[in-house]
């Protein structure tokens, strides 16, 4: 597929067809980023069902970060297609769900022996995580973070922070959870610490739950839906130390951030810890779902016999895509190509900065990489509608992308981190032009007050 242009009206015709029969057949519920049918798809440009072509900066809301259709990935599908497509490992099981946890025991920070529970989704990596880290601990109670974004059921959205639209209308939510400040430097006090931060964890200690009934601590290296805020260097390794000292399962959720996506292969080894247990999802399966919990052995091993399972849980498609979504990784140097990406990010999103006060923070680890919209630089108002102004921009103009944040102010960056330089400029000129129409518009409109 050729990058970009040909853009007939956005959507096109097929495009609002279709979109009349989603309406019809499909409640409201589910969101659409763009109005946009996609036809096909192949490294990092999507082709929609009208012939239009655009440059994919939200890689699948980051589940390719290997690119769409990579050629690894196909052809692992494409054998195992000639074998068997469902067993249930918890019937029959086969190799190849043992060799996925292989792989991420060896790629998971720590020395100490590990082991890995395969199941679907983010969200059932959470709470299966929670579970685990219930049986070893004998504890009932979760500490997590403001911001923070774990999945969609219940216990995983008792989790998340955002209140709409995650969890408006879903009461009443899971007990025993309770929720801290995550480490925001841009919307905290300047100058604020590691130190400082990581105290919130300390005084909900004194506060609302006491250390002895806690069994896990889990946080995001990197926030994802909450607006891939980056804390500072040390900030983990002082929770991690707290939960030490309390006995208490630090569980990082890497579904986001892992797999590549900051230039390591988990957010986690940036900071220097070493997580009790990992949740991973997302880019593991290369496109196909599946999901995992990997840690410490005698941590996974808590649960008796039967405790952990599902019927679809490490399916032979997606344990052989992910294995070969690993080694696409591992052959193609996307981890450089990771760190490449936020670099070549970083260098453009500074000089907007400095151009356009609209942009309150650039921020990011490798390709994992954000702009924050602000309508006043000093009050730091989050700017909501300019944020949901430039996407539209974007999609208009042949660039896919993909916004977060508590206040719906962040433009994240998801490429697929097989993307060519031209392209990525090209996504990146789309980007400028768009920021600089907003900010235009935003001036005509105050003018004209």
């Amino acid at each position: 597929m050729s990058t970009i242009q040909i853009r007939t009206e956005i959507p096109g015709p097929r495009s609002r067809a279709l979109m009349a029969r989603r309406e019809a057949a499909v409640p409201r519920g589910p969101y659409h980023a763009t109005p946009i049918f996609a036809a096909r798809a192949e490294g990092a440009v999507i082709e929609d069902v009208d012939g239009n072509r655009y440059i994919d900066f939200a890689g699948g809301i980051g589940c390719l970060n290997m690119g769409h259709r990579a050629p690894r990935v196909v052809s692992a599908v494409r054998e195992q297609l000639e074998k068997h497509l469902h067993l249930c490992f918890s019937v029959t099981p086969y190799e190849s769900y043992i060799a996925v946890a292989e792989k991420l025991n060896a790629l998971a920070p720590g020395k100490f022996a590990k082991k890995t529970f395969i199941i679907n989704t983010g969200a059932e990596a959470v709470e299966n995580a929670i579970k685990i880290a219930r049986a070893y601990t004998k504890r009932p109670a979760v500490v997590c973070f403001e911001d923070a974004f774990h999945g969609r059921t219940l216990l995983a959205m008792s989790l998340t922070s955002k209140t709409n639209p995650y969890k408006i209308g879903f009461a009443p939510f899971a007990s025993d959870i309770y929720r801290i400040p995550y480490a925001y430097p841009y919307r905290s006090e300047s100058g604020a610490s590691a130190e400082s931060f990581a105290h919130h964890l300390e005084d909900a200690f004194k506060r609302v739950v006491a250390p002895e009934s806690v069994a896990a601590v889990i946080a995001e290296p990197v926030l994802g839906e909450g607006g891939f805020v980056v804390p500072p260097r040390d900030y983990f390794r002082i929770l991690h130390e707290i939960c030490r000292k309390h006995g208490i399962v630090f569980i990082a959720d890497e579904v986001q951030s892992g797999i590549a996506r900051t230039g390591k292969w988990f957010a986690s080894e940036h900071f220097g810890i070493e997580p009790d247990l990992i949740t991973t999802a997302k880019s593991l399966g290369g496109g196909l779902p599946i999901a995992a919990v990997t840690g410490r052995a005698e941590i996974m091993d808590a649960p008796i016999v039967g405790g952990l399972g599902s019927t679809f849980a490490g399916n032979p498609l997606s344990c052989v895509a992910a294995l070969a979504a690993i080694e696409t990784i591992e052959k193609e140097g996307l981890l450089a190509r990771s760190t490449a990406i936020g670099k070549r990010f970083e260098e453009r999103a500074r000089g907007w900065q400095k151009k356009w006060a609209m942009i309150g923070d650039v921020r990011g680890l490798g390709g994992m990489c954000a702009i924050e919209l602000v309508r006043n630089s000093q009050t730091r108002e989050p700017a909501d509608t300019e944020t949901k102004d430039l996407a539209h921009y974007c999609y208009e103009h042949g660039l896919i992308t993909i916004t977060a944040g508590t206040y719906n102010n962040i433009m994240r960056i998801l490429v697929p981190l097989v993307i060519t330089d031209e392209q990525f400029d090209e996504g990146l000129n789309v980007l400028e032009a768009g920021i600089a129409a907003v900010t235009e518009q935003k001036h005509a409109a105050l003018s004209h007050a």
